[in-house]
């Protein structure tokens, strides 16, 4: 009996010790939240617009013989944008459950999580560490970068179609895997046309809007897959939390019971004794 009181204060402090994180951690990514969801709605802004201007661009009947519009078999791309932790609920395991139902593409990680599951064929930084894009801290500058790269190989035919897998915040208790297919760009229903004029004419006009569209379409999607992550995580920690709390008044019941019937059988056996 004794050994189970020991084992029981064991358990108790473990399942605190837990507790003590998951609070933490809740906490954290509940002040994380409102920055997270703001930049995300910055985001969504910035996207209606520029895919405004590329729909009335794409309707112009001189854009419609671009090479963005070009339709070829060969190798799909697929930027991944996943967390750079864990303990976020089913956050990364469903971006890559995704993935994986997409047969065989090309990857491109975004955050760590992404980049441990897909690191072949990743750069190197100076001390020789594998480096990675956080999803965190991702930057403008570097959604322009990878978007002209992309840009530059679906010209070049390296790539026949390009596309970003991310987390869509719907609220914070539901996030949803999507692709959001980039390049070829869809074809626009015949006999719409835009309305206004464009200087200068309006395929030279797509060829400066497009790394602008894909540029904010892959920021504005990283910033709302972080947002999904913070919501994610808090959600995860606070049922951690509860189910932490409900698991230490579990055990600390059976403890008390435990102890109470060490007591009793202690008292029994000195009234015991002193009766012979």
């Amino acid at each position: 009996m004794a050994k189970d009181i020991k084992a029981l204060r064991k358990r108790i402090k473990s399942f605190d010790s837990t507790l003590h994180l998951t609070g933490a951690m809740g906490l954290v990514a509940s002040s994380k939240m409102r920055r997270a969801t703001d930049a995300m709605l910055q985001g969504r802004k910035y996207l209606t617009s520029v895919s405004q201007v590329l729909d009335d661009l794409s309707a112009c009947p001189e854009c419609r013989k671009s090479v963005f519009f070009r339709e070829t078999e060969g190798v799909t791309r697929l930027i991944v944008i996943a967390g750079d932790r864990g303990l976020c609920g089913g956050y990364n395991a469903n971006v890559f459950r995704l993935v994986r139902e997409m047969g065989d593409p090309e990857i491109i990680p975004i955050g760590k999580r992404a980049f441990d599951r897909f690191k072949e064929g990743s750069d190197s930084d100076e001390s020789g560490d594998e480096a990675f894009d956080s999803s965190e801290y991702y930057s403008y500058e570097m959604a322009a970068d990878l978007a002209q790269k992309c840009i530059d190989d679906f010209r070049d035919g390296k790539v026949s179609r390009i596309g970003i897998v991310y987390n869509r915040y719907n609220s914070i208790m539901s996030q949803e895997p999507l692709v959001k297919w980039i390049l070829p760009l869809d074809r626009p229903e015949e006999g719409k046309l835009p309305d206004g004029i464009f200087e200068p004419e309006p395929d030279y006009l797509l060829d400066d809007v497009v790394p602008l569209y894909f540029t904010g379409v892959l920021y504005a999607l990283v910033k709302e897959s972080f947002a999904c992550e913070v919501a994610a995580r808090r959600m995860a920690m606070d049922s951690a939390t509860k189910n932490a709390t409900d698991m230490i008044e579990n055990l600390q019941l059976e403890y008390n019971r435990v102890r109470q019937g060490k007591i009793t059988q202690e008292i029994t056996e000195i009234v015991a004794g002193a009766g012979k």
